[in-house]
């Protein structure tokens, strides 16, 4: 690794932790010839299924393209930078789970609205009437009443299974 501060060729790691949920390797280094300290960071480089479009086209996963995305859905919202991290971080991992090397741009949408539904009701609402197309305010209503039946992830967390599993 070059130096940022001299160009010089030679350094060594003084210390690596894990960071990011061990998804990354920080790694702090010094240089032999100017003694500077500085630090970088080591991610596995996975090569990203394609999305393949309603009409046949085929384009490379683009997460900024992801972010946008949310962050439209998600504007004047309160929902904090880092939870639309964690649901991108949680959609590339589902993408990369699925071993493909092509993935419907359909089934990325379903979990974009999946992650927007625990996220944010009003944002799930907003993205969904533009990713399903909602044609009048009947469509608006369906989807309210669709979404008022399933639970929040915070009633998911607090009430009782009514049956009970058999690990329990």
């Amino acid at each position: 690794m070059h130096c940022p501060f001299c160009d010089a060729e030679d350094t060594k790691v003084i210390d690596s932790r894990l960071a990011n949920e061990g998804y990354v390797v920080r790694r702090r280094r010094e240089c032999l010839t100017c003694h500077e300290r500085f630090t970088t960071f080591e991610t596995a480089e996975l090569v990203m299924p394609k999305l393949v479009k309603s009409d046949g086209r085929r384009e490379p996963f683009n997460e900024e393209k992801l972010r946008a995305g949310l962050t439209r859905a998600l504007e004047k919202r309160p929902v904090a930078a880092e939870h639309i991290e964690s649901a991108i971080d949680r959609i590339k991992k589902h993408l990369r789970a699925t071993g493909d090397r092509e993935v419907p741009a359909r089934l990325v949408g379903e979990w974009v609205m999946d992650e927007l539904r625990d996220l944010d009701q009003v944002a799930y609402v907003r993205f969904a009437s533009v990713y399903r197309s909602f044609e009048d305010v009947n469509a608006f209503r369906e989807e309210i009443e669709r979404l008022e039946r399933v639970p929040t992830p915070e009633q998911k967390r607090t009430q009782i299974p009514l049956i009970k599993d058999d690990d329990d």
